[in-house]
């Protein structure tokens, strides 16, 4: 089952885990419709948003968990 790593693009991220949004939303992220989402991973988006890589890769990590152990739950 792939994760979500600090090299992973910020673009592949919401496209694998949709529920990741809210994340990048609720931490004041300008990532969700900006262009450079292709090219960004989550390291460069939380260098250039200041924030902590570690904590914040742990929510995006807990948003796609939660998607996941649903996806189980009802056989997807």
């Amino acid at each position: 089952m792939p994760s979500i790593q600090p090299e992973t693009l910020v673009d592949d991220v919401m496209r694998q885990w949709p529920e990741t949004i809210r994340v990048f939303l609720r931490h004041r992220f300008l990532c969700v419709g900006c262009p450079i989402g292709r090219f960004h991973s989550v390291r460069d988006a939380c260098r250039d948003h200041r924030h902590n890589l570690a904590s914040f890769v742990q929510a995006l990590e807990a948003a796609a968990g939660r998607a996941r152990s649903e996806e189980r739950r009802v056989g997807k």
